[in-house]
């Protein structure tokens, strides 16, 4: 079911609100206490899932109401979104962050809802971790390894989502760190931990995690092993800047995993959909047919509704609803025919067919529903097929039941992506070898791939993850930690109108609001949050490449 559309102006009132420091009531007779669940049969081993149950509630909101309301792989979107790689239609759910104005200001309820989700993992992960103690048994080690880690994950979105990147900003504030030790008194007064602390807090909790799980082998890859810890920790040495560590644990990362195929890129039955069709994928996450948000409204309140267009049931705000997520014309304009990655992105050039027969066999080179991606276009604003991303296909190609088609899974981390740290991290140490390992992931794409002599390296790799990791939740990340700003005017953009914006160095918008009733009860941090988002007024003069 469609659900209509709303950008949220009204403030959160207190009795719907999370935070991380606010001390919840006594449960009423139906409900247990923390000691009560602890002491339940197999309570440790459901607390340790709980930290890896990333997709498929309605952890904000508790219904439906909220499309975007599913855990997880939704932030991913959110990221992306502020930036320049994807582009939103006017009516998608996602222009609240697209838009980046007052909707994400601490008064507002948009504002809340990293705060619900991401304190209410941590506070999973800290039951976990006090549960096991200081010194855990044999069959406790690996679920307190686990909580480490997912603590660590967590800690470090929300230190990229709310501060400043690490490199040159020491000093500046991120978020308060609530651990298993922290009391209802401390967290009354629990300020922003300085980049410098919440760093040290972050490698911590990852050195644990790595010690604990030593041994441990893993019964999928929605588990976490010491696999994931070293890719972990290859993102937080990458943003820090210690180029040694994170080349180091990009390589630990990389062992036993295998960069995808081309025909595993581009299938049109598991292309980034399956967790078990291919060996690239270090971690991940999935829906399941019996996900409340995949049995209530139709589905509709999922990553499949949100990122596959070739869903034929009538349902899905990407496939029917005219919310489908596009790839920024000039990101596309770039790669060359020769990648295969282009294969991803329906061509604009379609959309000047002379017939509908003619454009249904052009678009039958990127799917096996070509009248649905002609539906799909139809739907939205622009009315165009160009620049729809067929990279993300519904669960065993099922495209006429959406409780079937949507039940995928999500990557997390790839390894790629640990390859792509590892090159980057080996170029600043050493040019001539981080050009070399470029150029070997570059051609695993396009048999043609070169180094540009021109653009530097660092830029070059960048390009190589908008490309490769389009989607995938990296894009605001590395925005900042380069201090690179947006471009969405141009000559050709095919940003929305009224969201054409071009910013120098990373727009202030990237750096999340605290929700005001952190405020409220966390007087440390009372007066000491980030500006509320304002929207530029008109779009930019065009950008001349």
């Amino acid at each position: 079911m469609k659900t209509s559309i709303k950008i949220f102006i009204s403030a959160l009132t207190a009795t719907a609100l999370l935070s991380s420091c606010i001390k919840e009531p006594l449960p009423q007779a139906s409900f247990v206490t923390a000691d009560q669940a602890a002491n339940a049969p197999n309570a440790f081993q459901n607390f340790v899932s709980a930290c890896t149950l990333l997709t498929g509630q309605f952890t904000y909101s508790g219904s439906d109401y909220r499309p975007f309301d599913f855990g997880y792989p939704s932030f991913l979107l959110q990221r992306d979104v502020m930036g320049q790689d994807i582009v939103c239609e006017d009516a998608d759910w996602y222009v609240n962050w697209y838009g980046c104005g007052v909707a994400l200001g601490p008064q507002y309820a948009i504002c809340q809802v990293p705060w619900t989700y991401y304190y209410g993992w941590i506070k999973d992960c800290n039951n976990v971790i006090k549960m096991a103690g200081e010194e855990p048994s044999d069959l406790q080690k690996a679920g307190a390894g686990l909580a480490h880690a997912m603590r660590a994950m967590f800690y470090m979105d929300l230190a990229r989502m709310y501060g400043k990147t690490y490199k040159g900003n020491p000093d500046a504030h991120t978020v308060p760190i609530v651990d298993e030790n922290t009391t209802l008194e401390s967290g009354t007064n629990n300020p922003r931990a300085t980049n410098t602390d919440m760093w040290q807090f972050i490698l911590s909790d990852l050195d644990k995690a790595e010690n604990l799980l030593n041994g441990y082998s893993r019964k999928d890859i929605k588990d976490v092993d010491t696999t994931v810890v070293f890719g972990l920790k290859a993102r937080a040495y990458l943003t820090m800047e210690d180029w040694a560590n994170a080349e180091l644990y990009a390589k630990k990362a990389q062992k036993g995993f295998s960069p995808l195929t081309t025909e595993q890129y581009l299938s049109r039955t598991s292309g980034f959909n399956s967790a078990t069709s291919q060996n690239s994928w270090i971690f991940a996450c999935g829906n399941k047919s019996d996900d409340p948000n995949i049995l209530a409204n139709d589905a509709d309140s999922s990553w499949g509704s949100q990122m596959i267009i070739e869903s034929t049931s009538g349902c899905g705000y990407a496939s029917n609803y005219g919310a489908p997520k596009r790839i920024d014309a000039h990101l596309y304009s770039t790669i060359p025919d020769s990648d295969i990655r282009k294969k991803c992105f329906v061509d604009p050039a379609i959309d000047e067919s002379a017939s509908p027969e003619e454009a249904i066999a052009a678009l039958s080179a990127y799917s096996d529903y070509p009248e649905q991606i002609i539906t799909c276009a139809g739907a939205s604003a622009s009315g165009t097929v160009g620049c729809l991303s067929v990279k993300f296909r519904n669960a065993g190609g099922v495209a006429d039941n959406q409780y079937v088609g949507f039940c995928v899974d999500m990557p997390l981390m790839r390894v790629e992506e640990m390859m792509l740290i590892e090159a980057e991290a080996a170029a600043m140490q050493d040019e001539a070898r981080g050009k070399t390992l470029l150029e070997n992931f570059g051609k695993l794409r396009d048999p043609n791939y070169t180094v540009d002599g021109i653009a530097s390296l660092r830029d070059q790799i960048w390009w190589q993850r908008r490309v490769e990791l389009w989607g995938e939740g990296f894009a605001t990340f590395d925005i900042k930690r380069l201090n690179k700003g947006i471009v969405r005017s141009y000559a050709g953009t095919n940003h929305t109108e009224n969201y054409r914006w071009n910013t120098e160095t990373p727009p202030q918008w990237m750096d999340l609001c605290i929700v005001q009733t952190e405020g409220n009860y966390n007087k440390a941090v009372t007066n000491d949050n980030n500006p509320t988002p304002i929207a530029p007024s008109e779009d930019s003069p065009e950008h001349v490449w």
